[in-house]
């Protein structure tokens, strides 16, 4: 019998506060869940506006501790759905310590984690140095009841390291929740990822924005998607224009036969690698 995990994306419009874009993203969750999803990632900083495209003090109000208050509601979300949950948030560390993180939730409502984005950039429209350190937990990966699961967060889709280190790692499927927009990077969106899946031979579902947002003028552009270990979507991407949930059925033993055919585990040569982390 196939194993097949039921994933789903929701790629979401901004509300105009936080609470009301939470309580709509558990909604459209909720829809999921009735669809059968077993496993759920919302988009980069899912509760509030993508604040990256300015320089505000103000905006550091966004963030909270891990555990936190929207810790709990997304563990009543999974508790109640059966879903795993991965909800990517604005995190306090400490006084003045932030980071770009996402929580990873069991499907019983077990908090068994986070990652923290480690590639931060700073360049117009994506000031993300102003608000978020680098991340400092590596690439961990959860043992979820779908799975053993990964995320990457937006940028970090640029620089492959993690992609193999999440590999390595044992993920199965990779979340690359994200707030991207047209312009600079819009052709990459349907490039870099089916071509880390490939690479590192698991899935990859991909979670933009979409809309035009008051505190700039980047257009995120959704069409998010998942893609299969051989580079080939899973079903139709989401809509460009409008808020939408993704459920696609993902076979997971579909890794093992990629693994035996393109080995490239096997084939790797970590001894011929060390000039690439050379400072």
């Amino acid at each position: 019998m196939a194993h097949i995990v039921r994933a789903a994306l929701v790629q979401a419009k901004w509300t105009g506060d936080k609470e009301s874009m939470i309580d709509s993203s558990v909604i459209l969750a909720r829809e999921a869940a009735s669809q059968g999803a077993q496993i759920l990632c919302f988009q980069e900083l899912f509760y509030g506006p993508y604040f990256c495209q300015v320089q505000d003090p103000q905006y550091y109000g966004y963030a909270e501790p891990v555990p936190g208050p929207t810790t709990q509601k997304m563990i009543e979300l999974a508790r109640q759905s059966g879903m795993v949950v991965i909800a990517p948030i604005y995190e306090e560390d400490q006084p003045g310590v932030y980071y770009n993180t996402a929580l990873v939730i069991d499907a019983d409502g077990r908090y068994l984690g986070k990652y923290r984005k480690t590639h931060i950039p700073q360049v117009h429209g994506f000031w993300e140095k102003y608000y978020f350190r680098p991340g400092n937990l590596g690439y961990p990966v959860f043992d979820t009841a779908v799975g053993r699961i990964g995320v990457y967060i937006c940028y970090d889709r640029h620089f492959p390291e993690g992609w193999r280190a999440l590999g390595l790692a044992g993920a199965q499927i990779v979340f690359n929740p994200s707030a991207t927009s047209r312009g600079l990077s819009a052709y990459l969106w349907n490039l870099e990822q089916p071509a880390a899946a490939v690479a590192n031979e698991y899935f990859v579902g991909a979670i933009n924005r979409v809309g035009v947002e008051p505190l700039g003028d980047n257009d995120f552009y959704g069409g998010s998607y998942f893609v299969d270990p051989r580079g080939q979507t899973v079903g139709e991407a989401a809509s460009g224009d409008d808020e939408e949930v993704v459920v696609r059925d993902l076979d997971l033993d579909v890794l093992q036969e990629v693994r035996q055919l393109w080995a490239f585990y096997r084939d790797r040569r970590p001894d011929a690698y060390g000039s690439l982390v050379a400072p």
